[in-house]
Formats: structure tokens, C-alpha cells, sequence
């Protein structure tokens, strides 16, 4: 139901723009996620957004989080672009309407995952 694409391989300092299109349901009262996974890593918070956003302080200031609720989509532009930012990225849909946090046990639905390289 969670559809993420736009990954690729870049150069550090690009940019690139994710997006995640949700299907079957209206998300609008939910907060999106996105997280990532490095190899070898755990996966971690990057951004989240219902009526407010919050980032990891990692991405802060380099990435943004939006939607639009009209095409049940949510993006996460990506810019300067680290090799450090190398994972594969994952949106996700929170379990409860009207609240937000950053743990991704709160969040039950998960999209299959886009991989974003950055070469140095």
C-alpha cells in the first residue's frame, strides 16, 4: 500500500528527491515517516510530518519533508547529499491518527524501500 521510488546513485552534494505514494487508504489524519537502513546498520529516523515535521538532526537543514494529502503522496527532497546518507529508504505510515513520534515500532506500515547511493 506504501509505494517508495526515486532513489538512484549520485555525487555528494546532489540532490535527490524520494517520493511515496500510498494506496488503499486515506492517510491524511496519520503521520508519514521516513527512515533509513545502511548495511550493517540499524535502521534509523530521518524525517516525519503530519501538521508539524520533525528531522533527525542528521538531515536537518539538508532534507524536507512534505505531502500532499490530495495524492495521498509524501516526499522527502534530499539536498547535499553526503556518502554517509547511502541507505535504502523507507516511508511509513504511524499506527495511531493524530500523533507523531520518531520510533519506527510506532509506525505499522511500511513501504518496500528505495535505495539512495552517494559516491564521494
Amino acid at each position: 500500500q506504501l509505494q517508495a521510488s526515486g532513489g538512484g546513485l549520485v555525487q555528494a552534494g546532489a540532490s535527490l528527491r524520494l517520493s511515496c505514494a500510498a494506496s488503499g487508504r486515506t492517510f491524511s489524519s496519520y503521520a508519514m515517516g521516513w527512515f533509513r537502513q545502511a548495511p550493517g546498520k540499524e535502521r534509523e529516523f530521518v524525517a516525519t510530518i503530519r501538521t508539524g515535521t520533525y528531522y533527525a538532526d542528521s538531515v536537518k537543514g539538508r532534507f524536507t519533508i512534505s505531502r500532499d494529502d490530495a495524492k495521498n503522496t509524501v516526499y522527502l527532497q534530499m539536498n547535499s547529499l553526503k556518502p554517509e546518507d547511502t541507505a535504502v529508504y523507507y516511508c511509513a505510515k504511524h499506527r495511531s491518527p493524530y500523533t507523531i513520534s520518531r520510533d519506527h515500532s510506532d509506525y505499522d506500515y511500511w513501504g518496500q524501500g528505495t535505495l539512495v547511493t552517494v559516491s564521494s
